[in-house]
């Protein structure tokens, strides 16, 4: 608010101002403005106030040249999370779609699961729900089965587990989804592909944990939770506005009918405490055969390398459609090759091809945020959501994280930022091809912040 308001902003230390770590919403407000006031009549000996605007354009640099730091927004974490009642949620996990609640007795861990939407298209390019149904049934069960047989490497992790019993069941191949339908990543049929999937996975995720609470009995701290107070995620929109103050554009549109769902927590309870959050799945995609978590495609032929070595990995769906159409061949490689897995400016495809498959950073990140926002009103955690950036504008970058606080989002992750120039290509003819709009991760970017085809981190799931 003070950065839109192009006001100042008062760093304190925290051991004048403890109890502002232990607050959000309305309550962290009312006592940030009462420190201020102190600061200002001299009552508090360590603080400091600058424009809000400095601060803010010192961490979207740091972002920009590192690709840290995650900006997570503690608000929406704590306001619309179901164990509200079980302490402050001070951070995420690494990869920013777990979010829950740590204390000295307790730390947060999560079981993770991801859904393969691609495995789960009919022979007529549409949602199996009824495959899917079956199978968000059985994820939920095994899930809860690893909290009890999990080895626990501490007590505190033990301890977190055991009481609140969460589990993360997510989704990749959302891209593949998209491409099996033929729709484009930048269009309103993928933003309504987006919310109604998630609606359909976040109804059977809260039944399915709620028919285990009836047959295993509920989770030891569910009394005083959200959902014992039949406030489900959906339902957390209007209270993160009422706290902000502000609204928050988000459409909340149901389409099935959640009545039965609503009645068998009030009846039975939950056996978890959070039931879904969409990890990167950025190793798991590829050995499952399909593009990760919800990210557009990252190229469409790039070479990927990981402790097992070196391998291509070429867009399949468009090798199929360029070969039916008599365009595959070796011309067309080296074309592809050359433009790095981005086909935007080779004019023999058809303008439609080229559409549908849009690489990452030729699609606008802000509208990437509208489709996480659409899925994030069904989520009871949060999505790793990478954002990808093409040039250095900073006032593009501010909108993009100003976007991401206007929609109620509650994490962000990796900045991918892509430069003006290319890589040498020393087998191909730059003439031959006439290419002037050439991009390439920045130097920097890609030498301190974990690529996404890094060797390095195996911690991505």
């Amino acid at each position: 608010k003070r950065v839109i308001a192009n006001e100042k902003w008062t760093l304190f230390s925290p051991d004048e101002t403890p109890d502002l770590h232990e607050c959000y919403g309305k309550k962290f407000e009312a006592r940030y403005l009462f420190y201020e006031q102190e600061a200002a009549a001299g009552r508090l000996n360590k603080h400091r106030t600058l424009d809000a605007t400095q601060l803010w354009r010192k961490m979207l640099t740091r972002l920009f040249e590192t690709g840290h730091p995650w900006i997570t927004f503690k608000d929406p974490c704590n306001i619309r999370s179901p164990q509200d009642h079980q302490g402050i949620i001070h951070n995420s996990n690494l990869c920013t779609e777990i979010t829950l609640n740590n204390s000295r007795e307790e730390t947060a861990v999560c079981n993770l699961g991801s859904i393969n939407l691609a495995q789960h298209m009919n022979s007529e390019a549409q949602l199996d729900k009824k495959l899917l149904a079956q199978t968000i049934q059985r994820a939920i069960r095994m899930l809860d089965n690893v909290i009890d047989i999990n080895f626990y490497p501490t007590p505190e992790a033990q301890n977190s587990n055991l009481r609140h019993r969460p589990v993360a069941l997510g989704l990749m191949g959302f891209q593949d989804a998209l491409f099996i339908q033929r729709i484009p990543f930048e269009s309103q049929e993928a933003l309504e592909f987006a919310d109604s999937t998630m609606e359909f996975i976040s109804y059977h995720a809260i039944l399915n944990s709620s028919q285990l609470a009836k047959e295993r009995g509920p989770y030891e701290s569910y009394q005083g939770s959200k959902w014992e107070r039949g406030l489900f995620p959906i339902d957390t929109i209007e209270l993160l506005e009422h706290e902000r103050g502000m609204p928050i554009q988000v459409n909340r549109t149901a389409r099935m009918d959640w009545t039965t769902v609503r009645a068998h927590v009030k009846k039975h309870g939950m056996r978890n405490s959070n039931t879904m959050a969409i990890a990167p799945t950025a190793t798991i995609s590829n050995i499952s055969g399909c593009f990760p978590c919800i990210e557009p495609i990252y190229k469409n032929m790039y070479v990927k390398a990981n402790m097992s070595g070196e391998f291509t990995v070429i867009n399949s769906y468009l090798e199929h459609d360029l070969k039916t159409r008599g365009l595959w061949n070796r011309e067309m490689i080296e074309r592809i090759k050359y433009y790095d897995g981005d086909i935007e400016m080779i004019e023999t495809i058809p303008s439609e091809i080229r559409k549908l498959y849009r690489v990452s950073f030729n699609t606008d990140p802000k509208w990437l945020l509208e489709l996480t926002a659409a899925r994030s009103k069904w989520i009871d955690q949060s999505q790793s959501h990478n954002v990808f950036m093409r040039g250095s504008s900073g006032t593009l970058l501010h909108e993009i994280y100003i976007r991401a606080w206007e929609l109620g989002l509650k994490t962000t992750y990796y900045l991918r930022s892509l430069g003006a120039s290319q890589i040498e290509k020393a087998t191909l003819d730059a003439k031959k091809y006439g290419y002037t709009q050439q991009r390439v991760y920045k130097d920097q970017a890609q030498a301190q912040a974990c690529g996404i085809d890094s060797a390095e981190c195996e911690a991505c799931q």
